[in-house]
């Protein structure tokens, strides 16, 4: 196998700034696709991704192309996620390449998952091309955008290409850099077999179908794999590459980029970043970097309908096999019946979920306020895993709390700073760093409680910096805190599925907007309804949701007082009994509640 001519390599940048579009032009340059064949962002194959612009999943594409020099190189593109959640998916991604094109939007300049990505892929020793994208867009500043670069990565001013990829200007400019600048695969001496797994799909003829980068030595139909992470083998029943269709071949080997067809068909036995090798040629130790994907968010999804309970497990279980990132477990509410508490890698992608079950498998759902995982250090020395506001033991059990820690990156004009500092400052941010990267352009640092940014946390930011600020987080550790679970009592029973866990100082503020928020949502009844907030057995707000009232003494005329007094009490105690034995219906709004209040 020529390894000369192999180049693997992966585009990276922020949400917006023409990663899809610039794949497109580089697959109709290399003729990969027939004019018929070709469609905006085609390696986009979601209706979510296109409505969007994001990326959600990656997608490995083999180009051929002739250059100058009468060689046809073989060029192998993996697109990546470009939403901070998708963000271990792009490490992967990042470690099946020897290159990568950082790309940047002339009109917007470096913006935080930029950064991010330049720090990932320079931890990953490849070879970064610098590229400045939509020069001829209305506003744009290339000139600024190429500062701006040469202060994140140090390169020089000739290192850069500007393109416009909607109208292909420039493009074959980066396609000579990829031949000339980025190093073909080389091969490692270590004995065995070795192919990372950057991402899997699912077939629903073949099963779990992994997309694998070799390392070292080769893959072919008849052998049996193993894995590191995962026990179990499987015999190889195909091997090939990654054009628009999967293209069958007799042998991947050393440096190629491929899928393996093995007939799993059980999405948890294939871990994404895991080592595959083969009995035949077993290898000693795995690639570097594998990590368990570990969700950071969860939430409860329940049917609106709960005949509806067995369809929601087959969807999310269909669901689970494209996207082995969610997790999902039984649960029961006493206020929204049986359902699962779901596990995210971020708000994003919770979002991508529910909606992907509303459109996909047609299911009508109540989704709870979305809470992280807390580490709870209990008094007799033991220590419990929380995902779930109602599993908190009582606090007079409880010894201390630890809830996960970010470091947020947000990069934004500088005349925003100010209202930026405020915001993060009320989520009980911790202000590090001020970095200038131009004039105009400022990066704030704060570490702050990954709890505090699952609401809206994102749209304020937007709202504060006029849509300009890019906002970007790592997970970093667990710090303990004064936190508390808030209960919500409705008619005096506890809502299970509206329980969150808050800071101490904030309890009273958002007990008092989330039950006046819930009084503007709960739908009036025959009788009184209370809300109230509690912290354990102290209620720390009430609002009340006042009953329909008939006047009953419409057609008494005249007469003692004494006949309308009996008409009221009669009524009073009719509206009482009705109290004991009413049942009040929760609206879907009522729990989105949780997550609008504090937009007052």
């Amino acid at each position: 196998m020529n390894l000369e001519i192999i180049r693997n390599f992966c585009i990276i940048a922020h949400i917006d700034h023409g990663k899809s579009t610039l794949a497109d032009r580089l697959l109709e340059i290399t003729q990969t696709l027939s004019a018929k064949q070709m469609q905006s962002q085609v390696l986009d194959d979601m209706d979510l991704e296109r409505e969007r612009g994001i990326t959600i999943k990656s997608h490995p594409i083999q180009m051929q192309y002739n250059h100058t020099d009468n060689i046809s190189y073989k060029l192998n593109l993996i697109d990546t996620p470009g939403h901070v959640d998708f963000a271990y998916e792009v490490s992967r991604s990042l470690a099946a390449c020897e290159g990568a094109l950082l790309l940047v939007d002339a009109s917007q300049g470096v913006e935080a998952q930029t950064v991010s990505n330049a720090y990932l892929a320079a931890n990953a020793n490849l070879s970064i091309i610098p590229v400045i994208n939509k020069i001829d867009a209305p506003g744009a500043d290339p000139e600024s955008a190429i500062n701006q670069m040469i202060d994140l990565l140090g390169c020089e001013r000739e290192e850069i290409i500007q393109i416009s990829a909607k109208k292909g200007t420039g493009v074959k400019n980066i396609l000579n850099a990829i031949i000339h600048r980025i190093p073909c695969p080389v091969t490692t001496s270590h004995k065995g077999t070795r192919a990372l797994i950057f991402d899997s799909t699912f077939d629903q003829f073949r099963g779990v179908v992994p997309y694998v980068r070799i390392v070292d030595g080769y893959l072919e139909r008849g052998m049996t794999t193993q894995y590191f992470a995962k026990p179990g083998t499987h015999e190889i029943t195909e091997v090939g590459v990654l054009q628009m269709d999967k293209i069958p071949v007799k042998r991947l080997e050393a440096g190629d980029v491929g899928y393996v067809v093995t007939n799993i068909k059980n999405v948890s036995e294939v871990s994404v970043g895991d080592t595959l090798t083969v009995k035949s040629n077993l290898a000693e130790s795995p690639l570097p970097g594998y990590q368990p994907v570990k969700p950071m968010v969860f939430s409860g999804m329940y049917p609106i309908d709960s005949k509806d309970y067995e369809d929601l497990r087959t969807s999310l279980e269909k669901l689970q096999l494209n996207d082995a990132a969610i997790s999902f477990e039984p649960n029961t509410s006493t206020a929204l019946g049986f359902g699962f508490r779901c596990g995210f890698l971020g708000p994003l992608h919770m979002e991508i979920v529910q909606e992907r079950l509303e459109r996909e498998f047609d299911m009508n759902l109540i989704t709870t306020s979305p809470n992280v995982s807390y580490q709870v250090n209990m008094k007799n020395g033991d220590h419990i895993q929380i995902d779930n506001p109602t599993e908190l033991p009582s606090a007079s059990d409880i010894d201390c709390i630890f809830e996960p820690y970010i470091k947020a990156e947000i990069i934004a004009p500088s005349e925003h700073i100010g209202g930026i500092m405020k915001l993060c400052m009320s989520k009980r941010g911790v202000y590090r760093s001020t970095n200038y990267l131009s004039q105009e352009k400022v990066q704030l640092i704060f570490d702050m409680p990954l709890g505090e940014i699952i609401y809206d946390f994102f749209e304020k930011l937007k709202s504060t910096s006029r849509g300009f600020a890019s906002f970007d987080y790592e997970i970093t550790e667990d710090k303990s805190g004064d936190l508390v679970k808030l209960d919500v009592r409705i008619a005096g029973e506890v809502v299970d599925a509206l329980s969150i866990i808050v800071h101490r100082d904030n309890a009273f503020r958002q007990g008092s907007i989330l039950c006046k928020k819930l009084k503007k949502e709960i739908h009036r009844q025959q009788f009184e309804i209370p809300i109230q907030a509690s912290i354990g057995s102290k209620i720390i707000s009430r609002e009340t949701v006042k009953a329909f009232r008939k006047n009953v003494t419409a057609k008494c005329y005249g007469g003692d007082i004494t006949r309308k007094r009996k008409l009221l009490e009669k009524q009073k105690s009719g509206k009482k009994r009705m109290k004991q034995v009413g049942i009040v219906e929760l609206p879907q709004e009522a729990f989105l509640a949780v997550l609008k209040m504090d937009n007052d």
